[in-house]
């Protein structure tokens, strides 16, 4: 079935979330596995600026503790896998870099699925938070240079499509 992102799970404020992220290595395929233990996986479909669609595999934080945890410790994830946070309410969310090993994209979206912003090429390890300009329901992390790459910007959108491999 596809749609929107969803109705969210839970009520929150900002939430400060310990992120990460390129290619699995031996040493990272632990972390790996650990998200894979505490994280239920989805496809999620973006639809670029100029209207590609591209198809990515994510991870879903739809908890407290989910949210916490984040992309902690990983230190690589492969090309098209993110992370995207969903929350009950819009609200001004931020992340921050703390045990993430690795540069992210943070890819902030109304609940409509639409692009509010996007920061490129967090700093890892940072505590500086870094945060939506307005109201957000979503946030997707990805691997830094993933955003560019894929031209995800203002007139891009997200649409998630739930137990449902097609792009369509």
């Amino acid at each position: 079935m596809t749609r929107f992102l969803p109705t969210a799970i839970i009520t929150c404020t900002a939430f400060f979330s310990f992120p990460a992220c390129s290619a699995p290595t031996e040493t990272n395929t632990a972390a790996i596995a650990g998200l894979d233990d505490k994280f239920e996986r989805d496809t999620l479909i973006i639809e670029s600026d100029d209207g590609t669609r591209h198809r990515l595999d994510i991870y879903l934080a739809v908890d407290f503790e989910q949210h916490r945890r984040g992309l902690m410790f990983v230190r690589s994830m492969p090309a098209n896998t993110g992370m995207l946070f969903v929350y009950a309410e819009p609200d001004v969310h931020s992340m921050w870099m703390k045990n993430t090993y690795m540069s992210l994209d943070l890819v902030f979206a109304r609940s409509d699925g639409t692009i509010s912003s996007v920061i490129h090429d967090t700093q890892p390890m940072s505590l500086t938070p870094r945060g939506s300009e307005e109201p957000v329901s979503f946030v997707l992390e990805l691997n830094a240079g993933t955003a560019r790459r894929l031209n995800i910007g203002r007139r891009s959108r997200i649409i998630w499509e739930r137990n449902d491999s097609s792009d369509q």
